[in-house]
């Protein structure tokens, strides 16, 4: 957490200077690496997770062909990798299931010559306690798991967990079960990353007991849900509703990040072993940390950027520096916490408790 509290209070002092260089920021074009054309790669990630033209532009300037593919949830994507790498070359996990990941000698090393925008990264966000000093991973973007509303249901907004769970209408879950936990955990005072049976035991008990009004726990399709009308509130990652609001182009929708805390997240990428094209792989980790690149991921997903380069150029829309939401005060920092590596006996334990708690919410 003293990462990114240290990141959030430096993206304070940024979003000014953001807003005044950007009418003067020059950017060198990303150049791809000579030897590539006719090679393929394929990406594994997150939906509605990179800007429409991420992808072709990356074709055009190399000559290669990309072959995508999406997960709903790191337990999906960690499940197929675990069964014999089927021909990703690059993915994109959370920092927990990195460490995970390492631990089970499911991921390549870097070679970090062939990624020299490596030095664009926030250097807070750097030599994280999952991966430390980045042997096989980099981050991609970061952000916090909150609520997603309608503004008709709630005129006067949500500001914490107990509006959700008293709430007398249709209500959306994530399915994250760390996160979920996590949150449970927070609120009854304990360490949103327990050990201890009978306390995860206390946080499935303390979920079911706020559960009467989920309709469905969603596989990162909540905001379509949303949109949809099928629910008037779901627990979401922060840009999937911020994208539905950009795609109306209305005040339909709006997402907060409750008071008692919550998760806060950074999604990496990494290349999973026997990839069948590693070299290409962070050929395009290069390219995605490039500051211009990097700033269309984050201004189409609305995540918040690592990429402090395209902060300091002044690249990142600034109505999304200046939003809380996507960008969280030190203040609101402070109840924020990060889902940390357990050992296999604690992701059972967890695992265990989640399928109990589905059973009583019908799923």
């Amino acid at each position: 957490m003293r990462k990114l509290f240290l990141l959030l209070i430096l993206v304070g002092l940024f979003v000014p200077v953001a807003v005044i260089a950007q009418d003067d920021a020059e950017v060198e074009p990303w150049v791809c690496p000579e030897g590539f054309e006719g090679q393929t790669l394929s990406v594994y990630n997150w939906s509605t997770y990179i800007a429409e033209d991420t992808v072709p532009n990356f074709e055009e300037l190399c000559g290669v062909s990309v072959n995508y593919d999406i997960f709903d949830s790191g337990e999906t994507m960690l499940a197929r990798i675990r069964q014999g790498n089927p021909g990703f070359d690059i993915v994109i996990p959370s920092g927990s299931t990195i460490a995970i990941m390492i631990r089970e000698e499911l991921l390549v090393p870097l070679d970090k010559d062939l990624i020299p925008n490596i030095a664009n990264l926030e250097p807070s966000l750097m030599d994280a306690s999952y991966d430390p000093g980045n042997l096989y991973s980099l981050p991609y973007q970061w952000g916090t798991i909150g609520i997603g509303y309608s503004t008709e249901a709630f005129p006067d907004g949500i500001t914490t967990w107990e509006e959700l769970w008293d709430y007398d209408g249709s209500v959306a879950w994530l399915d994250d079960r760390r996160a979920m936990f996590g949150v449970a955990l927070t609120i009854l005072g304990y360490d949103a990353n327990t050990s201890n049976p009978d306390e995860i035991s206390e946080a499935r008990d303390y979920l079911i007991e706020r559960g009467a009004n989920v309709v469905t726990v969603a596989a990162d399709d909540g905001q379509e849900l949303l949109a949809r009308g099928d629910v008037d509130a779901t627990i979401e990652y922060s840009g999937d509703i911020f994208a539905i609001a950009d795609e109306c182009e209305c005040d339909s929708y709006a997402y907060v990040i409750p008071e008692e805390g919550t998760n806060i997240w950074t999604d990496n990428m990494a290349i999973p072993v026997d990839a069948p094209n590693a070299e290409l792989a962070m050929v395009f980790m290069d390219y995605v940390l490039h500051p211009q690149v990097g700033a269309d991921i984050s201004n189409y997903t609305a995540y918040a950027s690592p990429n402090l380069a395209a902060i300091e150029l002044g690249l990142i829309d600034a109505d999304y520096l200046e939003d809380p939401a996507i960008y969280p005060s030190a203040e609101t920092a402070e109840n924020l916490f990060e889902i940390t590596e357990s050992d296999a006996d604690t992701e059972q334990a967890y695992n265990d408790a989640w399928d109990e708690l589905l059973i009583f919410l019908g799923g």
